[in-house]
């Protein structure tokens, strides 16, 4: 009877993760060439082309989609055996503190994945800006804390990612053109929030007429407003939501990038935060 190898099928993950053989190949710790290969083999065993190249790309196609949200079961199912077997079942309860735009594209995909390895841990999830996660966290409100800032902000802290701040809004403001007399409209979180600061300091070095024209804390939100035509807004690249896409336009300031730190509190059960903290830590070097 044919195997499918966990390790090929963890490439194969990888590759579409990542959108590319060489980047694969570099968090896999592979050349290109043996990812390559490892990629042919899968394609022989199961009988079927997964990807079709377009000019000097490797596409994913049809065949590869269908086998990506079965190769994410079995990847799973094999990491929450190993899970299971390798130690003591974890349990307990923590505290996790994330920005709110990260808890619309973190919570779904690897909280969730968290919570089906280790489904004895109960978690309290708090989202909100940064900087008031940052406050509650002095009181000690969290167990695990993901945030948006410096190193100063948590000396504790430790370095995640840097992600790309983009102007974001919908596929027919993908072009957007400035003149003299237009206004720009801007969707934004409260005071207090990274990218919104971020975002009025770009712009009060420009000659731009700008207004916010919307303020919510809540990413739905925002996307909700700029699907109404309310204006664009600021996000971090990582985080964008597939309702919205990066703009392009010169006539707009660059924004630069943010870091994001994540630290554990004085909690109950440390050994639960530091698994947390640590799988947070692997999924997010995949995801930027």
């Amino acid at each position: 009877m044919k195997q499918l190898p966990i390790d090929i099928i963890r490439t194969f993950v990888t590759v579409i993760d990542l959108g590319g053989f060489a980047k694969a190949g570099e968090v896999l710790g592979k050349s290109q060439p043996a990812v390559s290969l490892q990629i042919k083999k899968l394609e022989d065993q199961l009988g079927v082309a997964l990807f079709t190249k377009q000019g000097q790309r490797q596409i994913v196609n049809e065949a590869g989609k269908e086998l990506y949200a079965m190769a994410q079961n079995l990847l799973r199912q094999n990491d929450q055996i190993l899970a299971h077997f390798a130690e003591a079942p974890l349990a307990g309860n923590v505290r996790l503190g994330i920005p709110s735009e990260f808890a619309t594209s973190l919570l779904p995909s690897i909280i969730g994945a968290f919570a089906s390895t280790y489904p004895e841990v109960t978690l309290e999830v708090v989202s909100a800006l940064s900087s008031d996660l940052i406050r509650q966290h002095k009181l000690k409100a969290f167990d695990v804390l993901l945030f948006i800032g410096e190193h100063e902000d948590d000396p504790d802290a430790q370095f995640l990612i840097s992600d790309e701040l983009v102007w974001a809004g919908t596929m027919q403001q993908a072009e957007i053109q400035m003149s003299a007399e237009e206004k720009l409209k801007l969707v934004l979180a409260p005071p207090g929030c990274r990218y919104r600061e971020r975002a009025l300091q770009r712009l009060a070095g420009t000659d731009i007429d700008w207004q916010i024209s919307f303020t919510n804390t809540d990413l739905t939100g925002i996307t909700a407003a700029i699907g109404a035509g309310l204006g664009i807004t600021v996000l971090a690249k990582s985080t964008l939501p597939k309702d919205l896409t990066v703009l392009k336009s010169s006539a707009l300031p660059t924004l630069g990038s943010i870091n994001i730190h994540i630290t554990l509190g004085d909690n109950r059960h440390p050994m639960v935060s530091k698994k947390l903290a640590g799988f947070i830590y692997e999924k997010m070097q995949l995801s930027v």
